[in-house]
C-alpha cells in the first residue's frame, strides 16, 4: 500500500483550541484523509505539538522538525506533507525571514536525501491572528513580530516550492484560524483542510 507521511506540529496532531486536547482520529485532518482514501493509501500521521520547524526545541528531539523527520523517512513514503514553520516564530527564537526559508529548504533537503523518490506537498502556515496576543496559554510564546513574520510565510513557501519542485497549497482561502487563540483550528475547518489535500494528491497521480 502507498503511504503518506503528514509531518507537521500541532495543527497536524489535531490540537483542539476550545480544551486544549486531541481531536479524535475521525476529527483531525489526517484521520480524515485516512477516510477519504480507506485501502488506496496508508496515512502516517507524525504531528507534534510545539514542533519547531529547525530551530532546536528546548523540549527535546521529537520536538525539533529537522532531527525528528528522518526517522519517519525510513518508511519510504511515496508523498511527503510539510506544514511546519508557526513555533519557530516564538518570541525568543528570535528568527529572520532569511532563517525561515532556508529552515524549510533545510527539511526539503532531508526528505530528497533520505526518500528521494517521495513527492513533497509543502503547505505553509497560516498567518498567526492578533487573538494569540490575549490567549491565556500562547501570549506568553508570540508577540507581535511573530504576527508580522507570519505574513510572509505563503510568500517564501511559494518560491522555495517553485524552486525544489515540489506541489504547493495556500490554505488561506480556505481556512481560517480560530478566535480563541489565532493558532489553531476548529473541528470544521479540519474537514476542509482534508478535502483540499484530497484534491491535490489525486492530482499528483
Amino acid at each position: 500500500m502507498k503511504k503518506i507521511l503528514c509531518f507537521g506540529d500541532s495543527n497536524t496532531f489535531g490540537y483542539n483550541p476550545e480544551n486544549g486536547l486531541r481531536y479524535p482520529q475521525n476529527e483531525r485532518w489526517s484521520g480524515i484523509l485516512q477516510s477519504l482514501f480507506k485501502n488506496e493509501y496508508q496515512i502516517i500521521e507524525a504531528g507534534c505539538n510545539n514542533r519547531t520547524c529547525f530551530r532546536d526545541n528546548f523540549s527535546g528531539e521529537n520536538f525539533t522538525g529537522y532531527k525528528a523527520l528522518p526517522k519517519y523517512l525510513s518508511e519510504q513514503p511515496d508523498i511527503v506533507i510539510l506544514w511546519i514553520g508557526s513555533n519557530d516564530l516564538q518570541r525568543f527564537y528570535n528568527i529572520s525571514l532569511k532563517e525561515i526559508q532556508y529552515g524549510i529548504e533545510n527539511l526539503i533537503e532531508i526528505i530528497k536525501n533520505n526518500s528521494p523518490n517521495s513527492k513533497i506537498i509543502l503547505i505553509p502556515p497560516l498567518e498567526i491572528k492578533p487573538e494569540v496576543l490575549t490567549s491565556k496559554i500562547f501570549s506568553f510564546l508570540f508577540d507581535k513580530n511573530s504576527i508580522e513574520k507570519s505574513k510572509h510565510f505563503s510568500k517564501i513557501y511559494k518560491n522555495v516550492a517553485k524552486k525544489y519542485n515540489c506541489s504547493f497549497i495556500d490554505l488561506s482561502q480556505t481556512i481560517t484560524p480560530s478566535q480563541i487563540d489565532g493558532l489553531h483550528f476548529e473541528k470544521i475547518e479540519h474537514k476542509k483542510i482534508a478535502d483540499c489535500i484530497q484534491n491535490i494528491i489525486q492530482n499528483l497521480e
